[in-house]
């Protein structure tokens, strides 16, 4: 696979993890709106790595990492604001992964945070989209 095929594959399942990001929130579903945007961005900033740094994407779900290998790798730089989303996004993937924390952190996720994330998501989201070559 060519780097432009591999970023066209990650770019495909991102976006649907994006669009399922704004199903949850159109039927209430706080937690996994974030869970998604997570998916989302973590596949699209893998399909900039494809574009931009030797070798194989890590199988990792650590977003800074990825983001951190991209600067190494190119011009592009990754502001702090959407450091500190990739920070929160960890979260959510995180406790998607230890059942008995999502029982705690579902419940602490309310429409605001929900709307605030899933809003910052799709900026960087078009952002990211913005680094093809």
């Amino acid at each position: 696979m060519t780097p432009q095929e591999k970023f066209d594959h990650w770019k495909s399942y991102a976006e649907r993890d994006l669009d399922a990001a704004q199903a949850m929130f159109e039927t209430g579903r706080w937690f996994y709106v974030l869970f998604m945007c997570q998916q989302a961005v973590e596949k699209l900033v893998k399909g900039v790595y494809s574009l931009y740094v030797e070798g194989n994407v890590p199988r990792t779900h650590n977003i800074e990492m990825l983001a951190n290998r991209i600067e190494d790798s190119s011009d592009i730089l990754f502001d702090e604001d959407k450091y500190r989303l990739f920070q929160t996004l960890s979260k959510y993937y995180m406790a998607d992964r230890y059942p008995d924390f999502l029982s705690t952190a579902g419940a602490l996720v309310d429409k605001d945070e929900a709307e605030d994330i899933h809003n910052r998501t799709k900026e960087v989201f078009a952002w990211l989209l913005t680094l093809k070559p």
